[in-house]
């Protein structure tokens, strides 16, 4: 019986390993710059997005169940804590998901994974807006 997604490694193969994280990434920031919904979202990062993508990249391909690639060249991260800085609100939010929702609809994958998957990554995003509001909430 094959693993469920989320356990073991199976949401990693399920995505087609590194490369096809690769290309969701790739994807998700040429959707980024060029969707008007993302345009906030988008002014949030550098406008040079080597260093985005490799982040998710690797954040994801460990996060998935594969190889800890994010810890092996950043350390440890907590994704609402590296994030706090932003001005991530509920429209933020959505638009990140929005995007990527939409970068994960045109991956080759199973359909019932890539619905685990945009629900499993409403997560974090959903913890990232909590955090980020609160910390302006403070200030």
């Amino acid at each position: 019986m094959a693993a469920a997604y989320g356990e073991g490694d199976a949401s990693f193969r399920a995505a087609g390993g590194e490369a096809g994280i690769e290309a969701l990434v790739t994807r998700f920031y040429e959707l980024m710059d060029c969707r008007e919904v993302a345009r906030d979202i988008r002014a949030m990062h550098s406008g040079d997005l080597t260093m985005s993508r490799d982040k998710l990249a690797r954040f994801l391909c460990g996060w998935l169940g594969g190889p800890k690639r994010y810890q092996e060249r950043y350390g440890s991260i907590s994704i609402p804590g590296v994030h706090a800085h932003l001005a991530v609100d509920g429209a933020a939010r959505d638009a990140w998901l929005t995007i990527m929702a939409e970068a994960i609809d045109e991956q080759a994958w199973a359909d019932d994974f890539k619905a685990y998957l945009l629900r499993a990554l409403s997560v974090p995003a959903e913890r990232v807006r909590v955090v980020c509001e609160a910390r302006r909430g403070a200030s």
